[in-house]
């Protein structure tokens, strides 16, 4: 199968830079870091995913400074602080000039002179100047800067990865297929320059193919060997011990399985988990990579012939494939579909090879019955690619349209529930499973229960069932204050659902708007900057931010990326 198209017309076109997406409760503490009576926030994470961006974001319209440490000037005292700082200034004298500045940005923090250091952990102590310092998960970094959250002296954020659906908001104008915006997910771990600089090598001088019927490109086979690619596997190709670039090309090129244990060496086993490169399952006896990245990297990395004598050993990835089919259709019947692994199924995908119907229509299910209705569509399509008369995958492509769901299972006669017709079901549902708990409850009209059956279901891995128990728990609370917080959790439910419009889910909110609340929202929701909003309604920005500011109010939230799951958008999909 052909990986890329050639397009040398987009080889040198600058890519534009991505607009500030998810982190809103990590900008709002950030800026209530400085706030009266705080002295500022320390943000940790691995390098990529995000800090800087974040506090640019924090920072936007403040006077503020800034300095950043360099590898390059890590022996010269003072250098991050050369351009605020005058030459041979003593450490007392600099604190009483710095003393001055109300809000000072410190980045890459790791990276400072000690003297730059011992100067932000004096301002720290003192207390006068508001510190925002992010550093690097890992590295080693100069005392006084680790000192100043271990020391108590600011709070730390920890940067958790960005989560997938605001990784998939990111990709959106890129025109990837679901399953390839899942596969850069994947590989890039959060870390968000490497994900742009695959982006931009994937819709760049190189296109991937196009996905049948969708208009969307898709990314197949080999990983594309760019320069954030080469400086993560860095850490592999710099390995010098006996035996381990061998051992880590050797598991590279087993993927999608893992290798015995035995087949091992024991002792460069115990140096590589030690460095954090490799997994060992004790239970199962195998090893593999530890980072989704490695092993395509490797395998792209690695010289033509000893990728032949590494692949060369036959394998046969039926059982595991079908063992991995037979786990997710268990997990439906269990009405579970709490995430599990199939490295198989995805690696077939990612190679572009042939994936059997049988297993693409159980994993199509599987992902609808999550919420995840691209990935679901995407799922039964590449199931039609290779077998296109499958009833089971255009079955799956039908429901996902929204098409009513025939027979008589359980998640046939949950159905009514969803529609908001519990009646016929009441008793017919497993007996205290959450899909009996949330017909009881609406028959009732509790909203505390449909509260919690919400949390069941959300538990159990159905996302967009437990926003829709939500959103009917709104309609039955009768203090509008619950109501919110239950709005709330069913908008947060909804965004991790690609899309999805339901009846539960129609019409959630503006109910509760003014007419020009009602405008406002539904411009904002589009997209629209305030600014923008301003001009078209001929308001002043100030008048627009306060009908925002009053209708996150009534909507119990203040995350305007929410807003397209509040309100009626036409390409919002059916489920």
């Amino acid at each position: 199968m052909r990986t890329y198209e050639q397009d040398a017309t987009t080889a040198t076109t600058p890519q534009p830079p991505w607009p500030f997406t998810g982190r809103e409760d990590e900008l709002e503490q950030v800026r209530a870091s400085w706030a009266a009576g705080r002295h500022g926030i320390v943000l940790t994470g691995p390098a990529g995913h995000g800090k800087t961006r974040l506090i640019t974001e924090a920072v936007r319209g403040t006077d503020h400074a800034r300095v950043t440490g360099t590898p390059e000037a890590r022996d010269l005292p003072f250098a991050a602080f050369a351009h605020l700082l005058p030459d041979a200034v003593s450490p007392q004298r600099a604190v009483r000039i710095l003393s001055g500045l109300r809000l000072l940005v410190v980045d890459d923090a790791h990276l400072l002179d000690e003297a730059s250091a011992a100067l932000v952990h004096q301002l720290a102590v003192h207390g006068r100047t508001r510190l925002l310092v992010a550093a690097v998960d890992g590295a080693p970094a100069p005392g006084a800067v680790s000192r100043l959250w271990t020391g108590e002296l600011l709070p730390r954020l920890a940067l958790a990865p960005l989560p997938y659906e605001d990784t998939a908001q990111l990709l959106a104008a890129a025109g990837l297929e679901p399953l390839t915006v899942r596969r850069l997910h994947t590989v890039c771990q959060g870390d968000l320059r490497l994900l742009r600089d695959l982006t931009a090598a994937l819709t760049g001088a190189y296109r991937p193919a196009s996905a049948a019927g969708t208009g969307e490109r898709a990314w197949r086979g080999a990983l594309p060997v760019t320069p954030a690619v080469r400086e993560r596997l860095a850490p592999l190709l710099e390995r010098s011990g006996p035996g381990e670039r061998d051992t880590l090309e050797r598991l590279a090129f087993a993927e999608p399985l893992p290798l015995p244990l035995d087949d091992l060496d024991l002792g460069v086993l115990e140096r590589l988990e030690t460095d954090g490169l490799i997994h060992v399952d004790d239970d199962a006896g195998a090893v593999t990579l530890a980072h989704p990245l490695h092993g395509p990297a490797l395998r792209a990395t690695t010289g033509r012939l000893r990728a032949r004598r590494l692949s060369s050993e036959p394998r046969d990835l039926g059982p595991a494939l079908e063992a991995e089919r037979r786990a997710l259709a268990r997990r439906i019947e269990q009405l579970d579909v709490r995430t599990v692994p199939t490295p198989v199924g995805e690696w077939l995908v990612a190679e572009g090879a042939a994936v059997p119907a049988g297993y693409a229509a159980v994993r199509s299910r599987f992902a609808r019955l999550r919420g995840e209705l691209r990935d679901a569509a995407a799922w039964a399509r590449e199931g039609l690619r290779e077998t296109p008369g499958d009833e089971g995958c255009r079955a799956e492509l039908s429901l996902i349209d929204g098409e009513p769901a025939a027979g008589d299972d359980v998640y046939a006669r949950y159905e009514s529930v969803r529609r908001g017709e519990p009646g016929p079901v009441v008793g017919r549902l497993p007996q205290d499973s959450a899909f009996a708990r949330h017909a009881e409850a609406l028959t009732r009209g509790d909203g505390a229960g449909l509260d919690r059956a919400a949390e069941a279901l959300e538990e159990r891995g159905f996302l967009l069932f437990a926003a829709e128990a939500c959103a009917q728990a709104v309609r039955a609370h009768r203090d509008p204050r619950v109501a919110r917080l239950s709005r709330t959790r069913a908008v947060a439910l909804a965004r991790r659902c690609q899309g999805a419009r339901t009846p539960a889910l129609a019409g959630l909110v503006l109910g509760e708007l003014t007419a020009r609340q009602r405008q406002i929202v539904s411009l904002a929701a589009a997209g629209l900057s305030n600014r923008e909003i301003a001009e078209r309604l001929t308001l002043s920005v100030r008048t627009v931010g306060n009908h925002l500011y009053s209708a996150y109010t009534r909507l119990g939230t203040g995350d305007r990326g929410a807003l397209p799951w509040l309100v009626e958008l036409p390409e919002c999909a059916p489920a």
